[in-house]
């Protein structure tokens, strides 16, 4: 294991996180942190720490372990998922917390895993021009039919702008669009998201709308058979790096009664580059249909050109693992919080500079850790909550979210009696900070308990500075969303109470070029934790204060989760 200098393990503000596309913060809410950050920003003394049981040292040894080359980077299917879950139940089981509702530590997650080998090349062809193009170098392509091969020939392409079907924004990118036997081509985020309009869908605040796995969904219900989005890294937030790393080699879906037939043929990626040769043979400017689509009354057209590339899949059916324990409650055992982080990475992969292992320490060894802290404070606390603690670690989050997207379809505890759920994805290892910075600002009551909660530590609650990111449709918290459970995910992330807002600023950068989903991702015995520690300590904090009440946190007016929540609790 290589060791990297402390300021290259660092949370990336705008690539883990798996990404806030929700509603703004009013004005008053701005001011409400703006005045927060002045009263803390003078304040450069640590903050003490409490004998609650959460520790630096404590977080820093589950890392340690749970990023180590023994794991092999913690990709379900693999030896990697048997050590960790093995691992994080048996720490919960030391710790005092009892199984979940099925008996066990663990909820089965059936999954299938392709493995696909692409063609090492796709042709384009039409206005008598010929296109190769090279897997990898310039697109990446994946299935999620489960078939032997798939293959796309003689395609039309069409570009769909960002592909997007949204009523309530008055757009629709397929108007009039017959995409049957064709490939879409698609910009990467949302409308509005360049800025030119910020009147367009929420500005530069990405929707659920502009992630890639919305794009493929809308291609599929339009028949098409397949789908490229063309990778921009700005909007993207991610370098064409990341793309390669989770797109290549095996990919797990959910086990679907159709094993996936529902799906486009081909799902992929292009590059930048390579999309303004496509749009050049197409005899049409880039520049310029990036800019048509950013526009209302945009219109699909036609490329004149035909895309052809082939795969060949082999394919394993197979349940992997959430690991879940309980704390129950003492009078309201029926009502839960649930803490989550997501125990799985990407395992071993492409070798970069002679490392095979992505051993994911900050994405998301780090958050396992924050869970397991977490419950030895509530272990160890005198008074025993009233309500339900749940500790979840799910699997399949660096897939597309599926051991949460699981949990949330089949529930081991009722949603309508589900508190809260508080999500932990990348606690940092560079100090302590003054800010608790909120993706998703503004969607819940939540907000106003993490700014009690972060008081306690002369911290200020702020909304992510990165909107445009999507972060909060990128990381698990986003499936309790879903169902209507308010959720919170939020970390120190943009000022350092030692070394400022600038120093902040450049190790996010530094983590996201260099080591976001790359094997540099590893653990540092020189890291400071005690950042990480305050995060799990008010995020504790919260949980306790949840668990002693009687009263519901409701989504705030404004939010797409608020009906969907008060049709499961209709009294709120």
């Amino acid at each position: 294991m290589r060791l990297f200098q402390l300021r290259n393990w660092l949370a990336p503000a705008t690539a883990v996180v798996l990404l806030a596309g929700c509603q703004g913060q009013s004005s008053s809410n701005t001011a409400d942190t703006e005045k927060d950050s002045v009263a803390a920003s003078t304040d450069t003394a640590s903050v003490a720490t409490p004998p609650d049981g959460i520790t630096a040292a404590l977080i820093g040894q589950h890392i340690k372990i749970l990023a180590s080359d023994e794991f092999q980077g913690r990709r379900p299917f693999t030896v990697g998922e048997e050590k960790t879950t093995s691992y994080l139940a048996s720490e919960f089981k030391k710790i005092g917390l009892q199984p979940g509702p099925n008996g066990t530590y663990f909820q089965p997650v059936p999954l299938v895993e392709i493995t696909g080998t692409p063609a090492p090349t796709a042709t384009v062809a039409g206005n008598g021009k010929t296109l190769t193009l090279n897997y990898r170098t310039d697109y990446m392509v994946l299935t999620e039919r489960e078939q032997p091969s798939v293959a796309v020939t003689n395609s039309p392409l069409v570009f769909a702008g960002h592909g997007v079907v949204a009523p309530e924004y008055n757009w629709d990118d397929y108007a009039g669009l017959d995409v049957k036997g064709k490939t879409v081509v698609v910009l990467i985020n949302d409308p509005g998201n360049a800025g030119n309009d910020t009147a367009l869908f929420k500005g530069k605040e990405m929707t659920y709308y502009g992630r890639w796995g919305y794009k493929y969904e809308e291609a599929a219900r339009h028949g098409a058979t397949g789908i490229l989005i063309i990778h921009d890294t700005k909007p993207a937030s991610y370098p064409w790096t990341v793309v390669q790393s989770s797109n290549g080699g095996s990919k797990l879906h959910p086990q679907t009664p159709d094993e996936g037939a529902s799906k486009v043929a081909m799902e992929g990626w292009i590059t930048l580059d390579a999309a303004k040769r496509l749009f050049a043979a197409a005899g049409q400017n880039y520049d310029e249909a990036y800019a048509a689509a950013n526009k209302q009354g945009f219109r699909p057209r036609p490329m004149g050109l035909n895309f052809s590339t082939s795969l060949r899949n082999k394919i394993t059916r197979k349940a992997s693992k959430n690991v879940v324990a309980v704390l129950p409650g003492t009078t309201r055992p029926n009502e839960y919080i649930i803490y989550t982080a997501h125990w799985d990475h990407l395992g071993i992969g492409p070798a970069i500079a002679g490392d095979s292992i992505y051993n994911g320490a900050l994405d998301n060894a780090s958050g396992c850790a924050g869970l397991l802290a977490i419950a030895n404070g509530f272990a160890q606390t005198k008074e025993k909550p009233a309500r339900s603690i749940v500790f979840l670690a799910v699997t399949g989050e660096e897939q597309g979210l599926l051991g949460s997207a699981y949990y949330a379809e089949h529930p081991l505890f009722q949603v309508a009696t589900t508190v809260a759920n508080i999500n932990m994805d990348g606690l940092l290892g560079f100090g302590p900070m003054r800010d608790f910075t909120i993706t998703g600002y503004g969607q819940s009551e939540l907000d106003d308990y993490a700014r009690v909660a972060a008081k306690e530590q002369s911290r200020y609650v702020m909304p992510t500075q990165h909107p445009e990111t999507g972060s909060f449709y990128r990381s698990d918290h986003f499936n309790f969303a879903k169902v209507g459970v308010p959720a919170l995910y939020a970390k120190g992330e943009f000022d350092s109470r030692l070394h400022g807002k600038a120093f902040a600023r450049e190790q996010a950068e530094i983590f996201e070029a260099k080591h976001y989903h790359q094997p540099s991702d590893e653990y540092i015995p020189q890291a400071d934790l005690r950042g990480a520690e305050q995060d799990a300590r008010l995020l504790f904090r919260i949980g306790q204060r949840l668990a002693g009440e009687t009263t519901f946190p409701k989504w705030k007016e404004g939010s797409e989760f608020k009906a969907t929540r008060e049709k499961s609790r209709p009294k709120l």
